[in-house]
């Protein structure tokens, strides 16, 4: 989508949207498997296999017909919680060729957050594998009642779990698609917030077009010929679904499918030197663990051509690295769930600037706006905002009418972020102007943990605020005032912990906890969490 060109100005001035009325994330990704049904698609690195776009085809349209035999039908939400493989991919691309919308779950939740989304969404299927289906079958009565859950390794008959492969055996692999307007709903990814339960971002078809600008400026012209394409974040989210999986096959790219139960540095560059990758999408946290391992030189030859980054500016020190050691220079991008890679470098065609994560990708209005949505002067603080209608930008949050309202000032959706602008434009991240917790790439809104430790019988109270972290940008830090006659001894430090983590998800889990007499709150009865964050960030080290 985006035009050749050789300065910043020249491809904004040259770039034009191409929004077809009618478009079907499935349907789109199908094309190749009807010019090059044998081209790669997916790179199974645990099962060192190659799926083809004619392969992928086939099981997704099988997929899609089983759904539809049980009951699934246009408009009805379907669960998909599975790490990066093959169903995962397939399962996506059947939803959408069937006019359903599609809910990614992360492997990592626990009952509790699982729950909370299966409700609110209303899902009634969800494929997934035998460990995400004992969590289902964990979850309180209301939200398992009519769960239709398949699994990719085998059912469970006491459970009332079905095996997907067995099912599939009597399906036919061919399938029509639903024919969906761009602007029909299509995706449903859950975004953490300060206060309330997690909202549900609904998209629309149009978002993979509107993503397509931003991937192809930051991996520099992508996809040129012989790129294979991976990242290790998770498919369930954004940065892993929208940034990798679905532009790659779009493109035609092939994918290469691993996330590790734990990164690691060693397996990291084992697996692109393997694979011959060329184009990455690494977080920061993932980067500055790769950095300490390898200082100086990759542990083998790597074939990279570009490396994308986002969620926090990298500096001077990172960027010198990525050169001297991946043999590129590290491209940034910003966005969020609600309207995604908007602002991003290239270093294609203009030299980094560390510590400013980029200008406004061509197509997106992007700007640093007042309270009353003014556009305010270069060099100035203000609210990160991108202006609507935009192809990338969310239709609504599910069920969530206000919240939907009161993301927007006028036509500028507010991203919650503050910056600065130069005159170039490029914009540096400031902060944020709300709580969510920036951890190892991922975004924790605190309340859902707060909530959590109030549930245990010795936490009367709770405040859940980033703390400084050198490789993890914030770990999560609990502030607790405890029931009567209760003590924060290291056993029941660590049974707290334990409590969040075993009910929300491993990576929300507060690191650190302190007993405090009591918090600071306004004359309303609101947490002031700044007070705490400030507190957390005078206490020095992890």
């Amino acid at each position: 989508m985006l035009p050749k060109a050789e300065t910043y100005q020249e491809l904004v001035e040259r770039f034009r949207w191409d929004i077809p009325e009618r478009f079907n994330i499935g349907a789109a990704c199908d094309r190749w498997a009807g010019a090059e049904p044998d081209r790669p698609a997916l790179i199974l690195d645990e099962d060192d296999r190659i799926v083809s776009f004619g392969e992928l085809r086939g099981l997704s349209n099988r997929i899609a017909n089983l759904l539809t035999a049980r009951g699934a039908k246009r408009g009805d939400r379907i669960g998909v919680l599975l790490p990066q493989a093959l169903e995962t991919a397939a399962g996506h691309i059947a939803i959408y060729k069937m006019g359903a919308i599609a809910v990614p779950l992360f492997v990592l939740f626990g009952p509790e957050a699982l729950e909370h989304r299966i409700v609110d969404a209303g899902i009634a299927h969800v494929i997934t594998n035998r460990q995400g289906a004992e969590k289902l079958r964990a979850m309180g009565a209301g939200a398992q009642e009519g769960l239709d859950i398949l699994t990719v390794d085998g059912g469970q008959k006491d459970l009332r779990i079905a095996d997907l492969h067995t099912l599939l055996a009597d399906q036919s692999d061919a399938f029509a698609p639903v024919d969906t307007a761009a602007d029909d709903p299509a995706l449903i990814i859950y975004t953490s917030g300060t206060t309330g339960a997690p909202k549900g971002a609904l998209h629309a078809h149009r978002v993979l077009l509107g993503h397509l600008p931003g991937v192809e400026m930051h991996h520099e012209f992508f996809p040129q010929a012989g790129d294979v394409i991976w990242t290790p974040a998770d498919w369930a989210w954004i940065g892993g679904l929208l940034d990798v999986l679905m532009p790659a096959l779009l493109h035609g790219v092939p994918v290469v499918a691993r996330r590790f139960d734990r990164f690691s540095a060693e397996d990291a560059f084992a697996l692109m030197a393997r694979h011959r990758v060329t184009n990455a999408f690494l977080p920061p946290t993932a980067l500055k663990m790769m950095r300490a391992a390898f200082p100086d030189a990759p542990p083998e030859p790597l074939c990279l051509r570009t490396v994308g980054s986002g969620g926090e500016s990298l500096g001077a020190e990172l960027i010198d690295w990525g050169r001297r050691v991946l043999g590129v220079t590290i491209n940034e991008f910003y966005g969020q769930t609600e309207c995604n890679l908007v602002v991003s470098s290239c270093a294609a065609i203009m030299e980094a600037r560390p510590g400013l994560m980029g200008r406004p990708v061509p197509g997106h209005s992007v700007a640093i706006i007042d309270g009353d949505g003014a556009k305010i002067a270069p060099g100035e603080e203000g609210m990160i905002a991108v202006r609507r209608p935009d192809p990338v930008m969310f239709l609504e949050y599910w069920n969530n009418r206000q919240a939907t309202a009161d993301k927007f000032i006028g036509d500028w959706l507010v991203t919650g972020d503050r910056g600065v602008m130069d005159t170039d434009g490029w914009i540096r991240f400031v902060g944020r102007d709300d709580d969510v917790i920036t951890s190892a790439g991922y975004r924790i809104g605190p309340a859902g943990i707060e909530d959590c430790l109030i549930r245990h019988p010795a936490v009367r109270v709770a405040a859940v605020v980033g703390k400084p972290h050198p490789e993890r940008t914030e770990i999560v830090k609990a502030y607790v005032v405890l029931a009567e006659g209760c003590a924060l001894d290291a056993a029941l430090t660590e049974e707290l912990k334990a409590h969040v983590r075993q009910r929300l998800a491993a990576h929300e889990y507060p690191r650190e906890i302190e007993a405090i007499d009591e918090l600071p709150v306004t004359t309303t009865g609101k947490i002031m969490r700044r007070v705490l964050r400030a507190r957390a960030a005078g206490e020095g080290g992890p």
